[in-house]
């Protein structure tokens, strides 16, 4: 066949071919076709190729030329086009990916021009009819006679209901394709109205046609007409009405010819649903979603009101890991369900944006109270036990509720706002809803910004560091500088590292950030001991819990002193607590590597549990870090808190027998420093000591000092 490319049996899938053999196999018997089976399926062959390549980008317009050529092979009995539609709507998309929205539209040409081209045929016949009376009213009466039959045989064998109508719309004559159409006898249509046969929303378009072409203002007019029958089902008719005047050229009468397009438009009814709802759960698609959302925020009114609630499943990868994607979507339909028949009590649309994720839109609420009433209903809805197989589920969600006035607002920032809620609600403890809030949803979108924007810092050097000095209690010197990352952000000013560490924490990119700090931070400590030689501070990174547990971390760390030339003795590693031992409560082996390295390792919030003391025996550990209110508490002008002392005294009598020293961080004032000093505490950070400041100001520091 033109234009396939080779044969689908030769590649084991459906091919051009396929579909061919089984549209021949399909329409030919339909028809009346001049031609052997040979010759339709090449004719049907080349139509094929046509159509593929609209869809592959040609001019949708050209599908119609296909639909005028069937009819020009007798393709014409009413069952031939709506075969074609449903094999051309099924098969194509299973030889060749297509895009669902041209393919509605391909088809929809090639039926107008099945239909425009049936029409004007069946016009022409009428023609034929018209000139024939015509003529037979000065030929002799024998003449009259066989024209009439001529005349009367299109007339009865017309696959096309026809009707003869007075200008006042009163048929006069009818056909049995009519009589089949609209499934009544015709001793029931002749004397009835052609208004008769049309529901009442087209009634008044109808009576409009018809009394232009009364007037004589127009000679042919078309338009779509839906009937219901008695047992309620749909008919949809394309109508062709066309004047008939008289010898005078004054208008006569009317001759209605009414074509059955009922399969026709429901196919196109199943594709236009196909691209608005979601094909898992039948609810409204974000295509949809949208155009009710635009309907939901005109501003008919003044003070009218939109409500908008967005769901997340808690727990749901659980369902699909555990139990398999075949059940996880059997409940993700039972959720919909339950959602779509509780919203539409209240006129409320559901739609499913996702994943598990929905919307339920309220056009028009009376207030967030209406709208957090219908939200718990819908919580009720969803959280009911559901039986799927073998296993009775239960499901929760979080739920982020944005109920507002309609003006000044858009349905992008709805969306936005109603996001950025559900994120509260599930930071929040899950299984809950929270209503907006202006203020707390603007700084977590602040959060989101600076989530978004930090790995474009990273690339473009927004980032760079800075460094805590440390004191010597007992000799006043600079013992080493805490490095802390800084971010140089151009809307929200310079930042500290307590406002985004935890975002990249949170995302996955605090790998990717803590390797860039310890490269920063050994390229400036080998400057140090370039300038400085032996009076070089020794410089401490605080790594991240997730960092810790990265595996290529000791390789990470590795290479980056080679390409530093920093000897590992010059750097510290500050390590939270819980990254010292794996699942299993044993020490990790990351410690013995770095301590075989030289590196010295810090083990940072020590004060914090007494559980802790005891799994450090034996680790290879050069120092511990203590911080909190109780070391804050010292800092009381008066006496201190009898428990912040407390504290303050187990952890530093655990660290000396431990045989480590102690830094104690957060230190404001010398009184509080010479508290900790008594105490045993051999290092303090903080304004005390000194404030933050860039890598060459410590070197220019020291230096100054020697």
């Amino acid at each position: 066949m033109p234009g396939t490319g080779g044969s689908a049996a030769d590649s084991g899938e459906l091919g051009p071919e396929d579909v061919v053999r089984q549209w021949t196999s399909e329409v030919i018997h339909t028809s009346y076709v001049p031609m052997g089976r040979p010759d339709v399926e090449a004719f049907l062959a080349e139509c094929v190729d046509e159509l593929l390549l609209v869809l592959d980008g040609g001019p949708v317009g050209a599908a119609r030329g296909i639909g005028e050529r069937l009819v020009g092979v007798h393709l014409t009995n009413s069952a031939a086009l709506a075969r074609t539609l449903r094999i051309l709507a099924t098969e194509l998309p299973r030889i060749r990916e297509i895009d669902p929205v041209r393919l509605i539209e391909a088809l929809s040409e090639l039926a107008a021009g099945f239909a425009g081209a049936l029409r004007e045929q069946t016009l022409r016949e009428q023609e034929v009819i018209q000139r024939a009376v015509s003529d037979a009213r000065d030929a002799a009466e024998e003449a009259l006679r066989a024209s009439e039959a001529r005349s009367r045989a299109v007339f009865t064998s017309s696959a096309l209901g026809i009707a003869v109508v007075t200008l006042d719309g009163v048929v006069e004559e009818t056909n049995g394709a009519l009589a089949r159409i609209f499934r009544r006898p015709e001793a029931q249509l002749v004397g009835g109205t052609v208004f008769e046969l049309a529901d009442e929303t087209w009634q008044a378009q109808l009576t409009g046609t018809i009394a232009e072409l009364a007037a004589g203002v127009a000679d042919r007019s078309f338009l779509d007409v839906r009937f219901t029958v008695p047992d309620g089902a749909h008919v949809w008719t394309q109508l062709s009405a066309s004047l008939v005047r008289d010898a005078r050229g004054e208008p006569d009468y009317l001759v209605l010819l009414y074509e059955d397009i009922t399969d026709r438009h429901m196919l196109q009814e199943h594709f236009r649903q196909q691209a608005v709802r979601d094909p898992l759960t039948g609810l409204a698609n974000r295509t949809k979603l949208g155009s009710s959302l635009d309907t939901a925020l005109e501003p008919t009114h003044p003070g009218r009101r939109v409500g908008l609630c967005f769901f997340d499943l808690d727990g749901f990868k659980a369902v699909n890991d555990s139990l398999g994607h075949p059940i996880g979507d059997r409940l993700l339909r039972q959720v919909a369900q339950r959602l779509e028949a509780t919203a539409a009590e209240v006129g409320a649309v559901a739609a499913r944006m996702g994943g598990d994720e929905f919307l339920v839109l309220v056009p028009d609420s009376s207030g967030a109270g209406p709208v957090i009433d219908l939200v718990e209903r819908l919580l009720r809805e969803i959280t009911r036990p559901v039986l799927i197989g073998a296993h009775e589920l239960s499901a929760s969600a979080s739920v982020g509720v944005v109920e507002r006035e309609v003006a000044g607002t858009d349905a992008e920032a709805l969306l936005r706002d109603a996001d950025i809620t559900l994120y509260r609600a599930k930071s929040d403890g899950r299984a809950q809803w929270v209503l907006f809030d202006p203020e707390r949803n603007a700084a977590a979108r602040d959060r989101f910004k600076l989530s978004a924007a930090l790995p474009a810092a990273l690339d473009q050097n927004e980032l760079f560091v800075e460094y805590e000095p440390i004191e010597d209690l007992a000799t006043g010197s600079l013992a080493g500088a805490i490095a802390a990352v800084r971010w140089d952000h151009q809307e929200f000013g310079e930042l500290g590292e307590e406002r985004f560490l935890g975002l990249a924490e949170e995302t996955g990119l605090i790998v990717r950030l803590g390797s860039w700090a310890l490269e920063q931070v050994c390229e400036h400590a080998a400057r140090w001991l370039r300038q400085l030689g032996p009076a070089a501070p020794v410089p401490t990174v605080n790594l991240s819990q997730r960092h810790c547990r990265d595996p290529e971390l000791v390789a990470d760390v590795q290479g980056i002193l080679r390409r530093t030339g920093l000897p590992p003795g010059a750097l510290a590693l500050g390590l939270p607590g819980s990254a010292l031992f794996d699942h299993q409560g044993d020490p990790v082996d990351t410690l013995e590597i770095f301590a075989d390295m030289g590196i010295k390792l810090v083990v940072n919030e020590f004060g914090d549990g007494g559980a802790l003391l005891g799994r450090l025996r034996g680790l290879p550990l050069a120092g511990v870090r203590i911080d909190g209110p109780h070391v804050a508490g010292l800092a009381d002008p008066g006496d201190p808190d009898p428990l912040d002392q407390h504290l303050v005294v187990a952890a530093v009598g655990g660290a000396r027998l431990l045989g480590l020293p102690v830094l104690a961080t957060g230190v404001r004032t010398e009184l509080q420093a010479d508290r900790l000093r008594e105490l045993g505490v051999s290092t303090v950070q903080g304004p005390y000591a000194g404030y933050r400041a860039s890598a060459l100001e410590i070197e220019q520091y020291v230096a100054a000092i020697r």
